[in-house]
């Protein structure tokens, strides 16, 4: 069951394997590095993840899940849950992907707020649901 997200009009592919998505790991890189190459940029950072910031047990997570291809087949391709993809985009860096690090800043601050606070959770998602439409 593949489907596709988009992402500031780019596709990313995807697909949900053992209960969650698992997302294309050179698409997020295209996406936020704008690289003519997002490959060669993912193998680059690849390695320097590993070398340098001990990404070695988040690399592990990194599945090989086939995925359609540009030519229409299925290829096996590097791919990510949503906790190893935000950690892959917290390494890019690239001023495309600073939106979007600001907003998983946010949220991470968010969090802790809640955590300290469990009302301030309570009101947020409140007004989530009432965002949503539903009835009090």
């Amino acid at each position: 069951m593949g489907k596709i997200a988009v992402f500031e009009d780019k596709q990313i592919r995807r697909i949900f394997h053992n209960g969650e998505w698992y997302f294309s790991v050179i698409d997020i890189v295209s996406v936020l590095t704008g690289s003519a190459n997002a490959r060669r940029y993912w193998f680059e950072l690849k390695r320097n993840l590993i070398e340098n910031e001990g990404f070695t047990k988040l690399y592990e997570k990194i599945v090989q899940l086939k995925l359609e291809a540009s030519d229409g087949k299925m290829r096996e391709t590097d791919t990510a849950n949503t906790e190893i993809i935000f950690r892959i985009i917290q390494s890019i860096p690239s001023p495309k992907a600073e939106p979007f690090k600001r907003w998983l800043a946010k949220v991470g601050y968010e969090r802790i707020q809640e955590i300290e606070d469990p009302e301030i959770a309570t009101q947020r998602t409140r007004t989530i649901y009432k965002e949503k439409g539903y009835s009090d």
